[in-house]
């Protein structure tokens, strides 16, 4: 092989390794953006559907336009490349940053996925036209859809494996956007003397190239600032894991977390909460020795439970790693829960609860449910029947269970298909509610299969807010919590309840 056909086997290999990453960066860019829009608008279904959907017609007008691009074809490719690394690269910066101060936030989301994916749509076909002469048609199209498709196994790979747990939303962002902007500037070099302005153009991607080196080391700076546009608190802690974004803010009289944007707890008021989705359950229970929570990775239930001298076991299971790690190491969190998740009789699993139970061979004598709000489809799974029926396998017949089910004055079909759904799965219920400062009325389902669901006469352990009278109250349900309409069971193919709650929050938070 002489040196004329090595550098036209060397080109032929650039050019495919450009395939190659055009590929893995336009599919990271299209997850980013599903990613980030299930985060901070919710039910991740609808979101991702939207996104892939917009980003596969998008790369269809991409293809669609390239028929117009028939001369100087290295230098478009490399403008298309650089364009895609500018601003795929800052997508979810900008992206986060402008989420609370705008209101069009979805229609921003859609029009930078729309930008990216014409201008992907533009590369591949372009890259066909430059090959073409380099190689036979079969060999071109084996070869470009080879890299193409090897390069979106990649992405879908190292996306939820390797970029977001160790560098974040916003640094894949901008470390894929460095890539493609080195491959552009590393084919201005390779044809500079094929490509136009080809000066211009090093100059743009270089600058373009220092600009997203810097945001990617003042990326933390960066994510802080819009965090402090989101929240009125101070933020003393944020972190993107792989299932949510953990926001912690404080002021003078309390501390807050938040979960993709939704309060979880204010540490001014949370014992209300916890004490009446503990106590009522656990003091149902004749001889309560192992109590499972699923959920709850706050360890603030597991503070409750373990004022019971009697309980010998209790098993936490939260799916999310981060979250019983902060709230075991961080000294406010760790104070707030009293070291609750630190204590010998607690074990922790960071496991999906649906897929631990079909695991799950122990019987427990009471069950803590403190999943969030079913507000997307992954979520929706835990409130229905078929999960209900798994939770039997753990339970014997007077194993009495609690479930937080949203609030009966917001969202009143919500809360009662929870108490349907436990009834069609065979339990029989205890429907309350109780006032918390930070979210208003709370509603909880006590459950059993067997035991009688009685009023305490009294709370043997020491509490700061729930008594036999007040839990009297909590059992009285005023009209406008009541449902007007027939309501369906929630099942794992139908997610009728993830519906209810879109529809109930929608119409309160709108107002």
């Amino acid at each position: 092989m002489d040196s004329t056909q090595k550098q036209v086997v060397r080109t032929q290999w650039l050019l495919l390794f450009s395939v190659l990453i055009i590929a893995v960066c336009g599919l990271i860019y299209e997850l980013i953006a599903g990613t980030l829009a299930s985060y901070v608008l919710g039910d991740s279904i609808t979101q991702f559907s939207l996104i892939i959907g917009t980003y596969m017609f998008s790369m269809g007008i991409g293809s669609f336009l390239s028929k117009y691009f028939n001369k100087d074809l290295l230098t478009w490719f490399v403008q298309v490349e650089l364009l895609v690394g500018l601003i795929g690269g800052i997508s979810a910066p900008l992206l986060f940053v402008l989420f609370p101060v705008i209101d069009g936030f979805q229609f921003l989301l859609l029009f930078l996925v729309v930008i990216i994916g014409t201008l992907v749509g533009i590369e591949i076909p372009l890259l066909l036209k430059i090959l073409k002469d380099k190689l036979s048609f079969n060999e071109l199209v084996s070869r470009v859809f080879t890299f193409d498709y090897i390069g979106a196994l990649l992405a879908s790979i190292v996306f939820p494996l390797l970029f977001v747990p160790h560098l974040g939303l916003i640094r894949t962002s901008l470390f894929f956007g460095i890539i493609n902007v080195v491959v552009s500037i590393i084919l201005c070099y390779y044809f500079q003397k094929q490509i136009k302005r080809v000066a211009l153009l090093k100059f743009s991607a270089f600058l373009v190239l220092i600009g997203q080196v810097l945001a990617f080391a003042f990326a933390d700076e960066i994510m802080d600032y819009g965090d402090e546009l989101s929240y009125q608190d101070k933020v003393v802690f944020a972190k993107s894991t792989p299932y949510q974004r953990i926001v912690l803010t404080k002021n003078r009289e309390e501390l807050r977390l938040f979960l993709n944007s939704n309060l979880q707890f204010s540490s001014r008021d949370e014992y209300r909460y916890h004490e009446a989705l503990v106590h009522p359950a656990m003091s149902n229970v004749k001889q309560v020795k192992n109590v499972l929570v699923l959920g709850g990775g706050d360890g603030l239930a597991v503070r409750e439970i373990l004022k019971y001298p009697g309980v010998e076991n209790i098993h936490l299971v939260d799916l999310d790693p981060e979250m019983t790690r902060l709230f075991s190491s961080h000294k406010m969190l760790a104070g707030l829960n009293e070291n609750s998740l630190k204590q010998p009789k607690v074990t922790i699993e960071n496991k999906d609860a649906f897929i631990w139970l079909k695991e799950s061979r122990t019987v427990y004598d009471c069950v803590i449910i403190d999943f969030p709000d079913p507000s997307s489809f992954g979520l929706g799974k835990l409130y229905s029947n078929t999960f209900y029926n798994l939770l039997k396998r753990v339970l014997h017949p007077l194993s009495v269970i609690v479930i937080q089910s949203t609030s009966p004055l917001v969202a009143p079909k919500s809360f009662w298909c929870v108490n349907k759904t436990l009834q069609a799965c065979g339990f029989r219920t205890l429907p309350y509610h109780n006032f918390v400062p930070s979210f208003g009325e709370w509603g909880y389902i006590m459950a059993s299969q067997q035991a009688p669901l009685n009023v305490p006469d009294t709370f043997a352990v020491p509490v700061r807010y729930i008594s036999t009278p007040v839990f009297l109250q909590m059992m009285t349900f005023s009209n406008d919590m009541l449902p007007k309409d027939t309501l369906e069971i929630n099942k794992l193919n139908n997610q009728v309840l993830v519906k209810y709650f879109e529809q109930e929050w929608r119409h309160y938070t709108d107002r």
